[in-house]
């Protein structure tokens, strides 16, 4: 430890709970601690605030919430628990999957206390495994309502940016974008494309700023923190965690303006820094084979502040070979584009370096990676046809728009008159792929993908094609033919610091490491390897950040006991 983190010194700044990290988890903490009465600061390393979240779909998936019981959508948390407890197979502590399911409501109660905090349900955006008992066909997820940014005034120019901006100012809501990916095959799409050119019209007219999805969650929690009056501190990089004498967390030392300061948490420091996404040497030493390569998504600061200080008090540490796994395209310029509503797809195939497909082409995001990694095919190869490129969107390219000419030169992408000459641009055996084009039109014939199931989930066919029998099957057949490049990409690391059901940071022999709470990325997923549907990352970072502020305040399992008092 440093001479700048033992116990002894004077403090700079002193405030009861300090955040590290401003992010949804770090953002709602904030808000709940105010709400209990304590002081608290957020400090951001980067110069833009919003983190992760401000990047992502900005998807919520915590049952039960105001905003689902609202539309009638209530679940038993007897099957809350059963989905959760099939999709984690045991490797999550029971205490900590209880905590989030119980206190999961009371989190967005207290968040939408504030009149900026607006959501609605996205219908019909499935849970990832609604095939599993206690699974939702309609989903449980919910999303901010759009958002003029205009209003954060002098803030907005410190919001992180992120993609969901169209041209013009054109904005897109996850639901928006499942009607517009039709565009092209039916009426509501066509109605879509409507509503989108009349938005494009009104913003020119009405100079507004909206945003949607990751960041307009981001930006109604800040405008939230500024009504508390909850200060956040950017370009404020955290350098040491400052212990007592017993090993108790007492504050941080940061860096702020090229000057050391130390700053106090009176009832504890939480850790929101985010995973390891983008730390090489960490990448290198924890991610398996084939998932080292730094195509991540989560912001760029992401490099494991908070994981390696933690482990460095003696955290333990769990689930650091997996992340949010996210099948992915490089974008010529650099960008990393993820593959979510693309895979599934009618008329088009994913094949590994044997020219033969490996998994459901359409399932969870996280799922298919792991199919992917576990079978060594990386990269893998999205073969479509002509019809596939007219109809639907990919990678950020319209339907029938051309591919730019450096997808080609840099050798994303290729393109052929016939099977075989694509095979040989891909080096792959051309009568391997032949084989599994002809196969799988056979499937999509009889409408039945008796190999992976593919269309046989809700989830798959949420994004299919729905004038078909089987909306994520059709024929492969015309010309010309291509194949884009699949990068092993992720939304951000799943590995952190081991946490009980109060967010306190644990050591491997399960005592707790005093003052010190951690929640989001920087925490072991309470997912285990899994996903249970649309903003399972954004979900538990605000509880456990909920939690984590309550506990400091002392307020600890009043959420649990009602929910007990529920079950009797």
């Amino acid at each position: 430890m440093s001479a700048a983190a033992d116990g002894s010194g004077a403090w700079d700044h002193e405030y009861d709970l300090v955040i590290v990290g401003s992010g949804g988890g770090g953002m709602a903490a904030a808000l709940t601690a105010h709400e209990e009465g304590l002081s608290v600061l957020i400090v951001e390393k980067g110069k833009k605030f919003g983190g992760s979240t401000a990047l992502s779909g900005g998807g919520i998936w915590i049952p039960n919430n105001p905003t689902l019981r609202a539309r009638g959508h209530d679940d038993t948390r007897a099957s809350i628990r059963r989905y959760l407890d099939l999709l984690t197979e045991g490797r999550v502590p029971a205490a900590r999957l209880d905590a989030y399911v119980d206190h999961g409501p009371a989190a967005m109660e207290l968040i939408c206390k504030s009149k900026w905090m607006q959501f609605f349900w996205t219908k019909g955006y499935a849970d990832y495994h609604p095939e599993l008992e206690g699974g939702r066909p309609l989903g449980r997820s919910i999303e901010a309502k759009p958002f003029d940014t205009r209003k954060l005034g002098e803030d907005e120019k410190y919001q992180r940016p992120n993609n969901m901006k169209g041209p013009l100012g054109l904005w897109i809501t996850a639901k928006d974008y499942h009607d517009l990916a039709m565009a092209k095959r039916t009426w509501a799409g066509r109605r879509a494309s409507m509503v989108a050119a009349w938005r494009v019209s009104s913003n020119l007219v009405r100079r507004r700023h909206m945003s949607t999805g990751g960041r307009a969650l981001v930006a109604r929690m800040r405008m939230a923190l500024k009504d508390a009056g909850i200060p956040l501190w950017l370009k404020t990089t955290m350098t040491d965690l400052v212990t007592g004498e017993d090993g108790t967390v007492t504050g941080i030392v940061v860096e702020r303006d090229g000057a050391p300061l130390r700053l106090r948490g009176r009832r504890g420091v939480l850790l929101a820094t985010g995973g390891f996404d983008h730390n090489q040497k960490m990448r290198d030493a924890y991610l398996p084979e084939g998932g080292r390569a730094d195509f991540a998504m989560g912001a760029r600061e992401n490099t494991g502040d908070g994981i390696r200080l933690g482990e460095r008090l003696g955290a333990a540490l769990d689930f650091m070979d997996d992340a949010w796994w996210m099948p992915a395209v490089r974008h010529p310029a650099g960008a990393v584009i993820p593959l979510v509503s693309e895979r599934a797809i009618p008329r088009m195939v994913i094949v590994s370096a044997e020219g033969k497909r490996f998994t459901n082409e359409a399932s969870p995001y996280v799922n298919f990676v792991h199919d992917q990694l576990e079978g060594g095919h990386v990269p893998c190869w999205f073969v479509m046809d002509a019809k596939t490129r007219a109809r639907y969107p990919f990678a950020q390219i319209l339907p029938g728009a051309p591919i730019p000419k450096a997808f080609y030169e840099q050798g994303i992408v290729f393109k052929a008159d016939t099977l075989d000459d694509l095979a040989k641009q891909i080096g792959v055996p051309a009568d391997a792929l032949n084989e599994t084009v002809a196969k799988f039109n056979e499937y999509a014939r009889a409408g039945k993908d008796p190999e992976f199931g593919r269309g046989d989930s809700a989830y798959d066919r949420y994004y299919g094609d729905p004038n078909l029998k089987n909306p994520n099957l059709d024929v492969v057949e015309s010309a010309p033919y291509y194949a884009f490049r699949l990068e092993v990409g992720d939304l951000g690391t799943k590995g952190g610091l081991v946490c009980d059901e109060h967010s306190r940071v644990l050591r491997a022999d399960g005592s707790v490491i005093g003052g010190l709470y951690a929640t989001g990325n920087t925490s072991a997923s309470v997912m285990g390897n899994e996903y249970a549907g649309p903003g399972a990352t954004i979900g538990p970072s605000i509880v456990f950040g909920y939690i984590a502020a309550r506990h400091a305040a002392g307020r600890a399992g009043v959420g649990a006991a009602a929910a007990e008092a529920e079950r009797a």
